[in-house]
């Protein structure tokens, strides 16, 4: 499944939930403590999707968005009910 992710790096704790946007989007929140230094917030994504999705961080692919706030993913084994569950957070 690919997903849209909108990252807010810097933040004061991690979390994953809610739309950016308009309530119609469908681009996933991603909040971070990591800044966005040598793509060490980036990676914490990645590991913060896995572990909403319930997947391994292999299993999470950066698509597109390396040096963006928005970024594109591709995650192996993720379900659209577990990707709304977390877009209405």
């Amino acid at each position: 499944m690919r997903i849209i992710v909108r990252v807010r790096p810097s933040a004061g704790r991690t979390q994953v939930g809610g739309r950016y946007g308009d309530a119609a989007s469908d681009t996933l929140v991603v909040r971070v403590v990591q800044a966005t230094v040598d793509g060490k917030a980036t990676a914490a994504v990645q590991q913060v999707l896995a572990d909403a999705f319930g997947v391994r961080r292999a299993d999470v692919t950066l698509i597109s968005g390396s040096k963006n706030r928005t970024k594109v993913f591709d995650i192996d084994g993720a379900s659209d009910d577990q990707l709304q569950s977390l877009l209405d957070r």
